[in-house]
């Protein structure tokens, strides 16, 4: 088996926000709705608990983050997926669920700094101000699909790796020293 590859190889730019690729990470997308295993398979897997509507539970490296009423982005170390893929199955056989390995699907970013927010204000309409830690929002950086998630110093950004360079250009040129808001 070959080593997993991030989609930029760890790219990273240092503006007015500090930009970096993460990754390659492990992401598990579970779709389900009112199983009475749900709970326990999620935290099989995360050590967390199934998230509010919006929210994001992390424990670690390991986090569940709600996408949908029936949908759950399960993020671990990428060595781990196939283990909890077989986890899953057995907490939720006979249960109505789909759980997918979506790790080489995505790609993802951090954005850290005192003005972080700033690079994502230029690009997100999201209401910054009102963003909670432990919020999780989807929208659109520019025009692409994203989640976004405020954790440390920072902020956790996922979208499609088809767009990863795409939205490290738009990140970076955000971040430029000079464009502050």
């Amino acid at each position: 088996m070959s080593d997993p590859v991030s989609a930029l190889n760890g790219a990273s730019f240092q503006g007015f926000a500090s930009i970096r690729e993460i990754g390659p990470l492990g992401m598990i997308t579970l779709r389900a709705k009112g199983l009475k295993s749900l709970d326990k398979a999620i935290k099989a897997v995360t050590g967390t608990k199934v998230p509010a509507q919006r929210r994001i539970e992390v424990k670690g490296d390991h986090a569940c983050g709600w996408m949908s009423p029936d949908e759950y982005l399960l993020i671990l170390p990428y060595a781990e997926v196939g283990e909890a893929m077989g986890k899953l199955a057995k907490a939720l056989a006979g249960e109505h669920h789909l759980a997918v390995d979506v790790s080489d699907a995505r790609a993802v970013f951090r954005i850290e700094g005192d003005r972080a927010d700033q690079v994502l204000r230029k690009l997100m309409p999201v209401d910054f101000d009102k963003l909670e830690p432990g919020e999780l929002r989807r929208s659109r950086a520019a025009q692409v699909a994203a989640a976004i998630w405020q954790q440390d110093q920072g902020f956790t950004l996922v979208c499609f790796r088809s767009v990863a360079t795409y939205v490290m250009g738009l990140l970076t040129h955000s971040a430029q020293p000079g464009s502050e808001l």
